[in-house]
C-alpha cells in the first residue's frame, strides 16, 4: 500500500509541473479558434431566438421585483404564465397586467418554495391546467441585511438556504421529467454575490454560490435535453433593494439598475439559451479584478459598503427583505 501511495505522490507532483504548462500551451494556441466559435454560437442564437408564444412557464417569487418583470416579458411574448409566491394579493395584480400584455391564459398558486410539498403542488397545477411545461423560472429567494457577527438568531441562517437554494431544488426536481419531453428550459436567478464578498450578505453569497454549483453539475447531468441559464444581476433597484434595506446594507446612493432593463435583458438572453448572464455587463468587470486579485476587489468592497465616509449605517441591525 506504502510504495502505492508513494508513486501516486509522484505521479501528482509531476503533473503540478508538466499540466499548467501544457494548458497553458493549449490555450495559446486554441484561443482563437474558441473566441470564434462562442462569437459564431452568440450570433446563430440571436437570429434563432426562441418565440415562446403559447409556451408554458412558471415563475417563482412573481409577485415582485424581478419575478414580477419577467412574468410580464413573458407575457408581451404569448406566454402562458403560473405565477408562484406567497402574496396572493400581489399575485393577483400580477396576473391581471400579465393579461393585459398579452398573455393567453393565467393561473397564480400561492405557497412556499421551502415546503417540499408545495413545490410538487405548483408543477401539478401547471401540468393539470396546461397538460405541460416548457420552462421553469426560479427566481424566489430573500435578501437578509446583517454582519454576520451580529445575527441575534441562528436558525434563521437555515431559512435563507431553504428558500434561495433548497426552493429552486425542490422545483426543478418536480419539473424535470416535463422539461424533458418538452425540451424546455429552466432558469436560476443567482447573484452577483456568487463571487463578489457583499458585506451583510454572507449566508445570502452562499446560497447562490450554492445554487451555481448545483445548476452547472445538473447541466452536465440533463446534457441537451434541457436547456439551463444561470443568471448573475449585479445591484438591482427592486422591493429587495429599497428603503430601510438599503440603508441598512451601506448602499445610499450606489449605482443600481432598473427591475425593468435587468429583466428585458434576462429575457433576451432565456430566449437566446445562453448558458450564463451577468447584468448589467459591466459587473463582469468585477469578476475578472476578483479572479486576478480578489485582496484589491475585498477592500474596496469593504471600504464601499462598510468604512466609507457618510456610510448612513455602519453598523446595523439584522433585517432581511423577502423577494415574493
Amino acid at each position: 500500500m506504502l510504495p502505492l501511495l508513494s508513486s501516486m505522490d509522484s505521479i501528482h507532483k509531476l503533473l503540478n509541473i508538466v499540466l499548467p504548462l501544457i494548458s497553458l500551451l493549449s490555450l495559446f494556441i486554441f484561443l482563437p479558434a474558441i473566441l470564434l466559435f462562442k462569437i459564431s454560437s452568440s450570433i446563430l442564437r440571436s437570429v434563432f431566438s426562441e418565440n415562446v408564444f403559447g409556451k408554458v412557464v412558471l415563475i417563482t417569487g412573481a409577485s415582485s421585483g424581478i419575478g414580477e418583470h419577467l412574468a410580464y416579458e413573458y407575457a408581451k411574448g404569448g406566454a402562458c404564465l403560473v405565477l408562484v409566491a406567497r402574496r396572493e394579493k400581489q399575485l393577483q395584480e400580477v396576473a391581471c397586467k400579465a393579461r393585459q400584455l398579452g398573455s393567453p391564459d393565467v393561473i397564480i398558486e400561492t405557497g412556499d418554495v421551502s415546503k417540499v410539498e408545495d413545490c410538487k403542488q405548483f408543477v401539478d397545477a401547471a401540468l393539470n391546467h396546461f397538460g405541460k411545461l416548457d420552462h421553469l423560472v426560479n427566481n424566489a429567494g430573500i435578501a437578509p441585511v446583517c454582519m454576520f457577527e451580529d445575527a441575534t438568531n441562528v436558525d434563521d441562517f437555515a431559512q435563507i438556504m431553504n428558500i434561495n437554494f433548497w426552493g429552486s431544488v425542490y422545483c426543478t426536481h418536480f419539473a424535470i421529467p416535463h422539461l424533458r419531453k418538452s425540451r424546455g428550459k429552466i432558469t436560476v436567478v443567482a447573484s452577483m454575490a456568487q463571487w463578489c464578498p457583499v458585506p451583510r450578505a454572507s449566508i445570502y453569497c452562499a446560497s447562490k454560490g450554492a445554487l451555481v454549483s448545483f445548476y452547472e453539475t445538473l447541466r452536465t447531468e440533463v446534457g441537451s435535453d434541457i436547456a439551463i441559464t444561470i443568471v448573475a444581476p449585479g445591484f438591482v433597484d427592486s422591493e429587495m433593494t429599497r428603503g430601510e434595506s438599503k440603508s441598512k446594507a451601506g448602499m445610499d446612493g450606489f449605482l443600481m439598475e432598473s427591475t425593468e432593463e435587468c429583466t428585458k435583458a434576462i429575457f433576451k438572453s432565456i430566449c437566446r439559451g445562453d448558458r450564463y448572464l451577468i447584468e448589467p455587463a459591466w459587473v463582469r468587470m468585477i469578476h475578472l479584478w476578483n479572479l486576478l486579485c480578489p485582496e484589491a476587489v475585498e477592500s474596496f468592497i469593504r471600504w464601499v459598503l462598510i468604512t466609507r465616509p457618510n456610510n448612513s449605517n455602519p453598523n446595523p441591525n439584522s433585517g432581511q427583505l423577502k423577494a415574493d
